[in-house]
């Protein structure tokens, strides 16, 4: 059961890597003027949509219960709070200083999504920690 759950939260920590740095690309993109950035990350997404559809062996796995649940809780982290925590900090700053010094709705995303990842990660690792100790003390 832990090689099941520690194979659940790879993949959705990989997973939630690869929409931040989806997301990141939208801003550089946005940024630079180019769209190169956010159609490279979009062409690694979907290479690995098919391989992960066109393989067997991970199409099962990843229709597992625990891998469904963890990427749940990966998109609570990445996207749902982040969301709303962006636009609240968005509307403070805008109330507070004026629409002069103002970065863009999707870089406050980004910064808040990736604070987001990062703590799923680090809550992850702490679990990992945790039922690691617990299996060697028995």
């Amino acid at each position: 059961m832990q090689k099941v759950r520690r194979n659940a939260d790879i993949i959705a920590s990989l997973e939630g890597l690869l929409w931040l740095a989806l997301a990141w690309s939208v801003s550089f993109s946005t940024y630079y003027g180019s769209t190169e950035a956010t159609v490279t990350m979009l062409l690694i997404i979907a290479t690995l949509a098919f391989f992960s559809w066109a393989h067997r062996p991970l199409r099962f796995l990843l229709r597992r219960y625990h891998v469904r649940k963890r990427r749940t809780d990966m998109w609570i982290h990445l996207l749902a709070l982040p969301v709303l925590i962006a636009m609240f900090f968005h509307i403070m700053i805008e109330g507070l200083l004026g629409s002069a010094w103002l970065p863009p709705k999707m870089l406050v995303f980004n910064i808040v999504a990736t604070a987001g990842w990062l703590t799923y990660v680090m809550t992850l690792f702490i679990k990992f920690l945790i039922h690691r100790f617990k299996s060697t003390a028995r």
